[in-house]
């Protein structure tokens, strides 16, 4: 209040708007902190997955004694104990194509705090059909980017989306447990992206509108990649209606398919149990027979033996599912098992 920018009147524009963060994570969860902290009225938040000790290096909301709960509970819990005038409430399920137009239905403005390039997209579209504002956030090793998109213009258009700097979403791209992140970085976007959810709001300041900023750690340098709005609403209405946004990360696994750790550990010398990692870079804690990238995995150049049974190995446990379901489809009755949680439980 102090700034004479923002004032009473800006505290209040904060006090009665409204935020979704979906995402509870890297990005997610100091946006909702900082966003609770700044007065935003309610903040709705949006994750179905639990803290793991691999998180703690960047998502630095959560502690040891957090890990195996629901991250959405933790993060809740956090800012009611400092942010008492902020009304905040979650949902502890994946955000799909079934429920996303009424999560973003009551809120002024999305936030995507998500490591999910489906859920991206998802987000994106559904914001463009439902004319909400969405404000982007993407990480990749020493990268970040930040965007606000879909915004009503004074001539009653509506600024660039993310299709209009990636028209097609890119199959081969690893999120930060795989790829792996920086944790200063995540920290820079996640601040990036309260700024400009405040300037939305209070009207100060020029937000990334028709730009996407592009920002280095390592050289501390950035650039701005200048968007025109040309994949209108009418074309993402007829891809929204054709695309299932699935992600394996949100799907549910058949628990039927599935080897806790520490029954593989049991197992590890068992002469009949071949272990194929679907990740190139592992730092394995066992050997594996074969390294797969999962972009190249075929179940029919794979050498198999029914006499065998098959663990599918990667970092948490995802895309050795997607690699699980395609050899149970080429091979239904071959014994094919997924590390539940993959190497970041098992360690």
């Amino acid at each position: 209040m102090t700034l004479s920018e923002i004032g009473e009147v800006g505290q209040h524009k904060l006090q009665n708007a409204s935020v979704l963060v979906v995402g509870c994570g890297g990005l997610g969860s100091p946006i909702a902190v900082y966003l609770a902290s700044s007065g935003i009225g309610k903040i709705h938040l949006i994750d179905f997955d639990t803290v793991d000790v691999t998180n703690l290096h960047r998502q630095i909301f959560y502690a040891l004694e957090d890990v195996g709960k629901p991250k959405v509970e933790v993060l809740a819990d956090f800012i009611r104990k400092r942010a008492p005038f902020t009304e905040v409430s979650f949902t502890n399920k994946p955000i799909t194509k079934k429920n996303v137009f009424e999560l973003i239905s009551e809120v002024d403005i999305v936030v995507d705090g998500t490591d999910s390039l489906t859920i991206k997209y998802l987000l994106n579209d559904a914001c463009v059909i439902k004319k909400k504002p969405l404000v982007y956030g993407s990480l990749y090793k020493f990268d970040g980017y930040v965007a606000t998109f879909n915004v009503l213009q004074k001539d009653g258009s509506y600024s660039s989306n993310l299709r209009d700097a990636f028209p097609e979403m890119a199959t081969d791209i690893p999120n930060c447990e795989e790829a792996g992140t920086l944790n200063s970085i995540v920290g820079t976007i996640a601040t990036q992206q309260v700024n400009e959810i405040l300037k939305l709001i209070t009207g100060i300041g020029k937000p990334l509108l028709n730009e996407l900023l592009i920002y280095n750690s390592m050289q501390n340098t950035q650039l701005k990649m200048k968007l025109k709005p040309t994949v209108l609403k009418d074309k993402i209405a007829k891809i929204f209606k054709i695309h299932t946004y699935l992600d394996a990360a949100c799907s549910v696994q058949n628990p039927e398919w599935q080897i806790a750790p520490k029954d593989l550990k049991e197992k590890l010398e068992d002469e009949n149990l071949e272990l194929i990692a679907v990740l190139n870079n592992l730092e394995l804690p066992f050997e594996v027979h074969q390294t797969i990238h999962i972009n190249n995995f075929d179940p029919e150049k794979i050498d198999i033996d029914f006499d065998k049974t098959y663990v599918m190995v990667c970092q948490r446990g995802f895309n050795s599912y997607k690699a699980t379901e395609k050899m149970k489809a080429k091979y239904p009755n071959l014994e094919v098992l997924n590390l539940t949680g993959g190497l970041s439980r098992y360690k």
